[in-house]
């Protein structure tokens, strides 16, 4: 249970410098006491609570650091995801044009860009550098996983006069700048540390909707559409496309939803059984003796529990690397309607990076510039240990010790996945 407590965010001190900016309207700056209500539906069994709530991300009227004077730094992290670009410009521009910032670094190949021993110093974030980057798929800076001494980065950071470290990544990345921040307080240093959710798979906690999700539906839903068409074209066959999602189901739910020629989606979320009666493979025979084609969508992180792991294996963030559930389900498949006597054509598809790779939409575009602006807003007034979350339809400053350690995933009761049942027509439980 969260306490007000939880939500309390972390500053390096009070804000005693006028903000440069001019906001359109009269009240453009967010006042410090402005909070977004955790609850946002009420009814007579459930009233409203205001004892929990977030505040409010936004431009601040007084900042902690002095434009003119500022050194800000920008680091993507893990795996690509269409907007990181978008991310990298907007942040740039908001510290250039608008706050006056002379000097913005960009961090290469993620952490590892923190550590001189790597040999990959930071490049120098300009306009004319940054002008044209939001149309090309993945980082201008590079990417990377794993970890490196907080106390190697924070000793970078200082030798370089870094007043301020955007963060760009998921889960892993989050760790990694609390870890910063562990270290910058033990030194009682001044440097914000500011996150920026981002993860494909949208399962970021106090986020409802992260960067690039939209991108990978309105791809996954277009591979998805063609898998369609390879099906109808053959005597029963088989379309079997596998998209992110590690922990959560979003994309494969999305692009089901989106496409609407989907008959099975299979999700982390909800378990299922390849054998017995009520199993996939039986269903996927009614359907195909029906229908005499079927579609079938899964995440990644779908159906482990039916591979044998004796141990588990990490990649260099720590998460768990999963077996192939997509070549998995394609050879049982095939091997069971060969033992039928009834022989299917399946046409199994894994688009997974070519979707991180592409360039954001125009919607993951405008969200991307949305965060990007405001984390540079919280920085410059001082907060730190923070991640931009949105929540109820508003930007908010999530503690970052609140965002890492747990996946969003879909409610099997919920509202997306009993619409997604009533399109794809599958039964609730296939075990």
């Amino acid at each position: 249970m969260l306490t007000p407590e939880d939500v309390a965010v972390s500053t390096l001190g009070p804000c005693t410098f006028d903000s440069p900016l001019r906001p359109a309207r009269d009240g453009g700056f967010v006042p410090e006491s402005t909070r977004i209500l955790w609850q946002c539906e009420v009814s007579d069994e459930k009233p409203l609570e205001t004892v929990l709530s977030f505040e409010k991300a936004g431009p601040r009227a007084r900042l902690f650091f002095d434009p003119s004077r500022v050194t800000a730094a920008i680091v993507t992290c893990g795996g690509l995801c269409p907007g990181l670009n978008n991310v990298i410009r907007s942040a740039t521009w908001e510290l250039i044009f608008n706050y006056g910032v002379r000097r913005v670094l960009g961090i290469r190949y993620g952490y590892q860009g923190l550590n001189p021993a790597v040999g990959l110093p930071p490049v120098e974030l300009t306009s004319d550098y940054v002008e044209r980057i939001h149309y090309l798929g993945g980082t201008v800076l590079g990417s990377s996983r794993g970890n490196q001494d907080p106390a190697v980065i924070v000793d970078f950071l200082q030798s370089q006069g870094i007043d301020m470290l955007f963060c760009v990544g998921g889960d892993g990345t989050q760790r990694g700048a609390h870890a910063i921040v562990e270290e910058v307080r033990r030194r009682q240093a001044t440097i914000a540390i500011v996150g920026v959710p981002k993860t494909i798979d949208n399962d970021i906690c106090y986020c409802q909707e992260t960067f690039g999700y939209q991108t990978a539906i309105e791809y996954a839903q277009k591979v998805i559409d063609c898998a369609h068409v390879e099906a109808k074209g053959a005597p029963r066959g088989i379309g079997l496309v596998k998209v992110m999602g590690r922990a959560a189901g979003f994309i494969a739910a999305g692009a089901t939803l989106a496409s609407q020629q989907v008959n099975f989606t299979l999700v982390p979320e909800v378990p299922f059984a390849l054998d017995g009666p009520r199993g996939l493979l039986q269903t996927l025979a009614a359907r195909l003796d029906g229908r005499g084609h079927a579609v079938i969508v899964v995440a990644e992180g779908a159906g482990q529990e039916l591979f044998q792991q004796d141990v588990q294996r990490h990649d260099a963030s720590g998460n768990v690397r999963f077996d192939d559930v997509g070549t998995l389900l394609k050879s049982r498949i095939v091997e069971y309607f060969k033992q039928l006597g009834k022989p299917v054509n399946i046409k199994y598809i894994d688009p997974s990076y070519i979707i991180r790779s592409v360039p954001a939409n125009c919607q993951d575009s405008i969200l991307c510039d949305q965060l990007a602006r405001r984390a540079v807003h919280a920085a410059m007034a001082g907060k730190t240990d923070v991640m931009i979350g949105h929540w109820n339809n508003a930007f908010i400053h999530v503690p970052i010790p609140m965002a890492i350690g747990q996946s969003r995933q879909m409610d099997p009761e919920g509202e997306l996945w009993t619409t997604l049942l009533g399109v794809t027509g599958q039964p609730r439980e296939m075990r």
